[in-house]
């Protein structure tokens, strides 16, 4: 893949979006691309506005994804879709908390991995290289209910 594939992951802050594109990051890193990333964290401590942007291909220089060029938007809280919209591509895919139906999640802070589970259709990162990254940057012990909601991102996705 010579195209430089541009991710933007956005929410609030305490809800993973910076735990999600270091799970990004680490999978197409995994699957050998030349991986870049950057990091707005705003008023994260306070519940505010962050985001994250995640860039791999053949051969990537910046980190950061140009206004209007992001090939996937994630985003992880409702308020924060239209907020973001405009750093996705016209064609772009935008994967909102919407693609998991309320109640799905065993556990709601896993809300992140079942969306990545979502975009992971999306992307050419073959699936074993997302799991060993979740499972790289995540406790032991949150391996299985992660596994479980990536999954469910994934049939999420293959529904719609």
């Amino acid at each position: 893949m010579n195209k430089v594939i541009n991710v933007v992951i956005a929410g609030l802050g305490g809800q993973g979006v910076l735990k999600a594109s270091d799970i990004l990051a680490d999978a197409a890193f995994r699957a050998g691309f030349d991986v870049k990333k950057s990091e707005l964290h705003g008023m994260s401590q306070r519940g505010g506005s962050v985001s994250s942007d995640v860039r791999f291909g053949a051969e990537v220089w910046s980190p950061m994804v140009p206004t209007g060029e992001a090939d996937c938007l994630v985003v992880l809280e409702e308020t924060q879709v239209e907020v973001n919209r405009g750093v996705l591509r016209e064609g772009g895919v935008l994967i909102g908390p919407d693609f998991i139906a309320p109640g799905a999640l065993k556990n709601k802070k896993s809300l992140n991995v079942a969306l990545l589970g979502a975009l992971s259709t999306t992307l050419e990162i073959p699936e074993e290289h997302w799991l060993a990254a979740i499972h790289a940057n995540l406790a032991e012990k949150l391996h299985r209910l992660n596994d479980q909601s990536f999954a469910l991102g994934r049939a999420a996705a293959g529904e719609r």
